[in-house]
């Protein structure tokens, strides 16, 4: 899957680099000030202006470990198909090997900036790396759907302490203004071109290798950067506090899992109304109020409820939720179609993926000039209609469509739109954020993205399989033992519908900020550094 240039740690470096004085944490509760001590030898702690003599080593340690998380939702992507068959996954399940790692990434992202914050940054950066690099080996070697979820669960779970800290990391290493913009366009430029190599990487490997070295891959890298991490990396922490919201962790994470899991369910043959899909439905909605009430009653909260109560922040925040849903269900299901239907290899599938992430990062490197023209509510109410209608454009998908007919118009006018969100979206969230707030409110910007590249999948996925059998059912006796013709229909059918509720969903992300965001045009000057997050 392309997952296009958003929803990680790097929403939009140049705005954090502006809101951030030289030594605070981005992430985490950014409290107090950063201590940085020695890896060799005890000595006293340089001063926050001291030039760290290993900062150019930090930012390519760092980047490869962020390329590494970006990176590996694409090229799982592409595998996803080979994987299926190989291991036996039904239509209803195949979406967790997506929705584990970003629900396990996103719920416990906020948890891990904090973590890294005050048990120190390169500590939690190597736990990270090993522990991914454990999880990437698992995962090649599962014999059932049932682990492969599992190790893509902890992949998540361990990208969100290397993510923040890697991030964190860059952010303290560099004292020089001029020298930390350079170092976050690199950063930027790392996390923008994973999807595209994982597209490739994912292709190449899953056509001559097998799916299992899409898994394999990222062990090398993690050791690598963990070899390199131990000798030149400096440690830092942000002092004060040391309070960690553990039952707020919990609740929300423990709510969004209900939650995709009832999605589950349904898609399972059991329907929405059967007792478990409510159950766990229910269960959710408990889970997340419960969250929402200890996070206001909690003097050290995982989430600070001022941070999403502003109207603009909210519209963002939410809107980013939406367009992730939409985009990963898209990618999701463009997967199948060119695999299964246009009889695209791996290597052809990921190629074609490609026009997506340059238009993404074409929109968010160039566009910078229409911010100050339109400003950054009309520009993002734009860009999210122009994907909507890239959406809406794949519900003509028919046993004639092709890739030059429907997949590409599709591509360009979604990357471009999205693109155009990404622009300026993070700076209106990082708008106005106190400096105790700038970590955990792009944090959570990037905690909205991955919990709709969670919820998204699931939804779509449950209401195509319910529409594939349906469609069967009313055209064959034997649903599984249909005619070919007859099946490639029923996956059109399924596609259609889910591209219909997936544009509905950029449709409401466009509705969200148009009703929410209150961005007068005078402040798109400050809006105006791309976002290049993946």
């Amino acid at each position: 899957m392309k997952v296009c240039t958003f929803g990680t740690t790097c929403s939009n470096l140049r705005a954090m680099q502006r809101r951030t004085p030289p030594c605070r944490p981005v992430f985490g509760s950014g409290s107090g000030e950063v201590s940085m001590t020695s890896p060799v030898r005890a000595r006293k702690a340089p001063g926050p202006t001291t030039p760290d003599p290993h900062r150019w080593m930090t930012l390519i340690v760092a980047s490869t470990a962020t390329l590494m998380v970006v990176l590996d939702v694409s090229i799982v992507n592409i595998a996803m198909p080979q994987a299926q068959s190989d291991l036996g996954m039904s239509d209803a399940s195949r979406q967790w090997m997506i929705t584990s790692y970003a629900l396990t990434f996103g719920g416990l992202l906020l948890l891990g900036g904090r973590i890294a914050d005050f048990a120190g940054r390169k500590k939690i950066l190597l736990i990270g790396l090993l522990g991914f690099a454990a999880a990437s080996m698992l995962g090649g070697l599962a014999s059932t759907p049932g682990i492969l979820f599992a190790a893509r669960a902890l992949q998540g779970a361990f990208a969100a302490l290397l993510a923040p800290a890697a991030l964190a990391l860059t952010t303290v290493a560099f004292t020089d203004p001029k020298e930390r913009a350079k170092a976050f366009g690199v950063f930027g430029a790392f996390q923008g071109g994973g999807g595209a190599v994982g597209l490739l990487l994912g292709g190449v490997l899953t056509e001559y290798a097998g799916w299992r070295w899409c898994m394999y891959i990222n062990v090398p890298i993690a050791l690598a950067a963990a070899l390199a991490a131990r000798p030149y990396v400096r440690e830092s922490r942000a002092a004060g506090d040391r309070h960690y919201d553990i039952p707020g962790a919990v609740l929300v994470t423990g709510g969004l899992v209900a939650l995709v899991y009832g999605f589950a369910q349904a898609a399972d043959g059991g329907g929405w109304t059967a007792p478990a899909t409510l159950l766990f439905l229910v269960a959710a909605v408990l889970l997340l109020t419960a969250f929402v009430v200890v996070e206001h009653r909690n003097a050290h909260p995982l989430l600070p409820l001022r941070v999403i109560l502003d109207r603009s922040r909210a519209g963002v925040f939410l809107a980013n939720l939406l367009i992730g849903a939409g985009m990963f269900g898209m990618n999701l299901f463009m997967t199948y179609f060119l695999q299964v239907n246009l009889d695209y290899t791996p290597l052809q599938a990921g190629i074609a993926f490609l026009p997506f992430s340059i238009g993404i990062i074409a929109t968010t490197t160039l566009g910078s000039p229409l911010v100050t023209r339109l400003g950054p509510k009309a520009l993002m109410a734009a860009g999210s209609t122009l994907a909507t209608v890239g959406l809406f454009w794949l519900t003509r998908l028919d046993t004639a469509s092709g890739y030059a007919g429907e997949v590409l118009p599709t591509q360009i006018l979604v990357s471009v739109g999205v693109g155009l969100f990404f622009l300026v979206g993070p700076n209106v969230a990082l708008s106005g954020v106190g400096p105790h707030d700038a970590g955990v409110a792009s944090a959570v910007l990037s905690t909205s993205q991955q919990i709709g590249g969670a919820l998204g999948p699931a939804l779509l996925n449950t209401l195509y399989v319910s529409a594939v059998t349906g469609y069967l059912t009313s055209r064959s006796e034997s649903p599984g033992q249909a005619p070919r013709a007859v099946q490639m229909e029923a996956y059109l059918h399924g596609y259609r519908l889910a591209f219909i509720v997936a544009g509905a969903l950029l449709a409401a992300a466009v509705v969200a900020l148009l009703a929410l965001v209150k961005t007068p045009k005078s402040t798109a000057g400050d809006a105006a550094a791309p976002y290049t997050g993946h």
